[in-house]
């Protein structure tokens, strides 16, 4: 089958991968110059198949108020006239239950392992180079709180088949002498040893090598802005682009914020909101006091991932910002939040900062499967999980596709359920734009 995937960044690339790998004829089409250059560009690092639990937890509405009051807090909420926004906070607010979120997190996991399992075959298939290190991750507690409420989800997670260890303030500095200068301060923290860290955008541009020079090569079109899809009797018939109307036999919508507008324009609402994620990337000397272990500063929601020779820096949510554009006063904070976690880093020079915008759903979970068109299926709403989930997601999709039973059933990450369909007279309207 000839099939289009719209979106080059790592969901989309994952995508193309395992259906070629299936021996479809795949087409990757993006409006950017490259592979990864969005969202996917210079993320958290991180392959965190275990922490997934999702934002929609009510252990964050107490902190709310002073977390919005606070421009330098981890979450800030700039307020819009804006109907997308409204309606995605009061899904938001909605799931924010302690039932749902561990059944998400449960469900996330259940995806998270089976990334795991991908991901490490691919590396040891096909040998793309991206920094990939399985040195664990290392959460740290400077709370006695939080880290009390952290052991009681660890106990959750252990059931569901988590391995996870408790660790004493001398037992984490053991584990990551680059803490030693704040040790002090920590209460406690986890390990999880089945973690990894990579190179997002490096594994893009790798993917996207192998993809060009296998067997059954994927053809790339960049440059190239979606601009609508037509339908037909309940099918998708083809693109309009910039480059022209493009049809294929099947169509995979897989391009992070940009496939809340697509979708809608065929009746289907996957309530994808744009969460924006900042970061910085250091480079390092010699001496410097880096952690060589993946670790999240739970205080300040903030993760560091060691690639090579480089300190990737992530944090911060900001809602309502939509665009890409570097807000100074965040950066600022995040810069601030390193010199205090990490005072003896001595990185060589000044850090290179990134903004980017993470494809959030309500209740934190991704959308993958089929809509109510036959020819095609969504690849949707991972948000901050996207590098971590990618793999997982794609063989999912491929074995829908196949009409093979999958892992994970269709229905736990479906549509259908996930309040996906517009009214009749969105759907109508829309569809007639589509037509057009």
């Amino acid at each position: 089958m000839r099939i289009i995937v719209v979106g080059a960044g790592i969901i989309g690339l994952t995508t193309a991968y395992y259906l070629s790998r299936e021996g479809h004829s795949v087409t990757v089409v993006d409006s950017g110059e490259g592979a990864g250059q969005r969202t996917s560009k210079a993320n958290g690092a991180q392959l965190s198949y275990s922490f997934v639990s999702p934002l929609a937890d009510p252990g964050i509405l107490p902190k709310l108020p002073s977390w919005l009051l606070d421009r330098n807090s981890p979450l800030s909420f700039r307020l819009k006239a804006d109907v997308e926004q409204w309606r995605w906070l009061f899904a938001f607010l909605k799931v924010c239950r302690a039932s749902k979120a561990q059944r998400t997190t449960a469900e996330l996991l259940q995806l998270g392992m089976y990334s795991r399992e991908l991901i490490h075959q691919l590396v040891h298939e096909e040998r793309p180079s991206f920094h990939f290190e399985s040195s664990g991750k290392l959460l740290v507690y400077q709370d006695v709180k939080s880290f009390a409420a952290a052991q009681a989800q660890m106990v959750y997670q252990a059931s569901l088949g988590c391995s996870q260890t408790l660790l004493t303030p001398r037992e984490c500095l053991e584990r990551e002498p680059a803490l030693e200068a704040i040790g002090g301060t920590i209460a406690g923290g986890i390990f999880t040893p089945t973690e990894d860290a990579g190179d997002c955008l490096q594994l893009c541009g790798e993917l996207e090598r192998i993809m060009r020079s296998g067997p059954n090569p994927v053809t790339f079109l960049y440059r190239t802005t979606v601009d609508g899809l037509r339908s037909e009797g309940g099918r998708i018939v083809g693109l309009r682009t910039s480059q022209g109307d493009i049809t294929a036999d099947g169509y995979v919508i897989a391009n992070g914020i940009g496939a809340q507008r697509l979708a809608r324009q065929v009746g289907i609402n996957p309530y994808v909101y744009p969460l924006k994620g900042y970061s910085l990337t250091y480079d390092l000397e010699p001496d410097s006091q880096a952690p060589r272990t993946s670790v999240s500063d739970l205080r300040n929601k903030v993760v560091y991932a060691r690639l090579g020779n480089r300190l990737r820096v992530a944090g911060m949510v900001d809602i309502g910002d939509t665009t890409a554009s570097i807000a100074p006063h965040r950066i600022t904070s995040l810069r601030q939040n390193v010199r205090a976690f990490l005072p003896h880093l001595n990185p060589a020079g000044e850090p290179e900062a990134w903004a980017g915008l993470r494809p959030a759903r309500p209740d934190g979970k991704p959308i993958i499967g089929a809509t109510r068109f036959r020819n095609l299926w969504l690849n949707v709403g991972h948000g901050a999980l996207g590098f971590t989930l990618a793999a997982g997601s794609a063989g999912l999709l491929a074995d829908q596709i196949a009409g093979r039973p999958a892992r994970i059933p269709a229905s736990v990450f479906g549509l259908q359920g996930a309040g996906g369909e517009l009214s009749s007279s969105e759907s109508r309207a829309n569809a007639r734009r589509s037509a057009a």
